[in-house]
């Protein structure tokens, strides 16, 4: 299997350093081709913009989604996305390796998003969902919280952690077609002692030899929706942020 890691971490002494190191040892070492994106260390720019582009469409007015439909058709991508296209084309599992910042990925992760998940390359059109650009292949999220299980959870008073991920998920990763398989969480490795950090390296090890054999996570087909994409009254929601928050149709 050809695996990618997306790693975004500053420190490679750090716990994510940790868990991004054994993946690639366990990994190489049970006969996978592993090759790491670590933004930090490649100063990954952060800010899709006109520079993201060797040559723009409307150089007058400056649209993202325009643009990079525009280079993904005629070849125009910065080298740095080109890279990382190659390394996505080339996978067929992503594992995105970073610590919770504010509830979400840290900024130069998000940047990584927005600058390579194009228009085009990775949806656009009906190419969304189970229809995603990225179709096929599979990904999972791996990343260390400031916080523990109880206060990220359902009544926590930072909220259930499974809505937390929702964006990323479902919005990011299953919207462009990925199949994603269930997280992995090192809960406040910051305060945790050395036997309980060693327990989530030992915990992280059998998730990664069990990849090819990992259910992944449930996500509602385009079947299952209405014209409006709402889950028709005769389905029930089987997703947890569905579940939190039913959509009423008026009357």
């Amino acid at each position: 299997m050809n695996i990618l890691i997306v790693y975004a971490h500053q420190e490679p002494q750090s716990f994510n350093g940790a868990l991004k190191d054994l993946a690639v040892s366990l990994l190489r070492e049970n006969g996978h081709a592993v090759q790491v994106s670590d933004l930090y260390a490649m100063k990954f720019k952060a800010v899709a913009d006109q520079e993201d582009f060797r040559k723009l469409q409307n150089p007058e007015f400056f649209k993202l989604g325009a643009e990079q439909r525009h280079a993904q058709e005629h070849g125009l991508y910065a080298r740095d996305i080109q890279q990382e296209h190659e390394k996505l084309r080339w996978a067929d599992f992503v594992l995105f390796q970073f610590p919770l910042y504010w509830f979400s990925m840290p900024a130069i992760l998000k940047g990584w998003v927005d600058r390579v998940m194009g228009v085009g390359f990775a949806y656009g059109g009906d190419m969304w969902f189970e229809k995603g650009g990225l179709k096929g292949k599979k990904a999972m999220l791996s990343l260390t919280t400031g916080g523990g299980p109880a206060i990220l959870s359902e009544r926590g008073r930072s909220g259930s952690i499974e809505v937390m991920l929702w964006p990323l998920q479902n919005g990011i990763l299953r919207f462009c077609g990925f199949d994603v398989l269930p997280p992995f969480l090192a809960w406040g490795p910051a305060g945790a002692t050395l036997e309980t950090r060693q327990e989530y390296l030992e915990q992280f090890k059998e998730r990664l030899l069990a990849i090819p054999t990992t259910e992944p996570l449930f996500f509602h087909p385009e079947e299952d929706y209405d014209s409006d994409h709402v889950l028709k009254p005769e389905v029930a929601a089987q997703t947890l942020i569905q579940q939190f928050n039913p959509v009423r149709k008026q009357s």
